[in-house]
């Protein structure tokens, strides 16, 4: 007798929960040859407000926490991922059509990207602030800090799990919360991550993950007021140059499109932070 296969659907994440989208719309995902692999929530514009709100209700929490604990949380991230590797490079070869040699080393750059923000997550802050030089008994620090709630759109060709990764695990280490919408032919690795982020230490709310149309979601990620800062790493193919002046609306800090996957880097760390500074009296005792 022939078993017939249980095609799984995969979900959104969204407030560390992994709900249907409200419009009950879903999409195939197809290998490289078009063969089916998976049916794949297609998020709408109340599934991205949703998770707006899920990151703001985070935010608080999470920018609170201090540089070390955010950084033992990212390192768990790395473990959870390394568990699960054999799964995450069946996905990514599945859905990239990519050699069994090329998708090990994008899972495996994957997890090396956890752990190299990882080990920003208490030292950055001294790379990124400094004291200023200023006239009178006075000490004058700037410090980085959270810019909040970042909407991203992952990169969309190829890359389906390094350029999720790479784009989410700098907004986060700094503190601020992110709803990301991923690779729409891609989406598999991205879905079975939120499955690790949601058994880690990540608190619900922090990372939330779309699938879907980028360009059906981005325009009301950009215009969303509650949102605090847009990263169009993956925004190549979309109208991105329109999606910057919706933002300008709401006076978003705008990452430009990149061409490739985002490297790690310092630069990437504080893109999304603001510096603030404090004036404080020295003692003259």
């Amino acid at each position: 007798m022939t078993r017939l296969a249980v095609p799984k659907t995969y979900k959104l994440y969204i407030g560390g929960k992994f709900p249907r989208s409200e419009s009950g719309r879903t999409y195939e995902v197809l290998t490289k040859k078009g063969a089916f692999l998976a049916n794949a929530a297609q998020a709408s514009r109340k599934d991205a407000r949703d998770a707006v709100v899920a990151a703001r209700a985070a935010c608080a929490g999470w920018s609170a926490a201090t540089g070390y604990n955010r950084g033992q949380v990212l390192y768990r991230i790395a473990e959870l991922l390394e568990g699960r590797r054999d799964q995450f490079v069946d996905e990514v070869l599945a859905t990239e059509g990519l050699s069994k040699a090329a998708a090990t080393r994008q899972v495996d750059m994957a997890i090396d990207a956890w752990v190299w923000y990882a080990g920003w997550a208490d030292k950055y802050v001294q790379v990124a602030g400094n004291g200023n030089p200023v006239s009178g008994p006075y000490f004058n620090l700037s410090t980085p800090e959270p810019t909040g709630v970042v909407a991203i759109i992952a990169p969309q060709e190829g890359n389906s799990l390094l350029g999720l990764v790479s784009v989410i695990a700098p907004a986060i280490l700094t503190g601020n919360t992110v709803v990301v919408v991923a690779s729409e032919l891609a989406p598999l690795a991205a879905v079975s991550l939120a499955e690790v982020l949601a058994t880690s230490d990540v608190p619900g709310g922090v990372v939330n993950i779309l699938t879907g149309s980028p360009a059906e979601i981005a325009p009301w990620l950009a215009g969303h007021a509650d949102v605090n800062a847009l990263d169009l790493a993956g925004a190549q193919a979309l109208d991105w140059v329109g999606l910057q002046i919706i933002a300008a609306d709401t006076l978003k800090r705008v990452l430009a499109p990149e061409t490739g996957v985002p490297a790690p880097s310092l630069e990437r760390l504080t893109a999304f932070t603001e510096t603030k500074t404090v004036w404080h009296t020295k003692s003259l005792i």
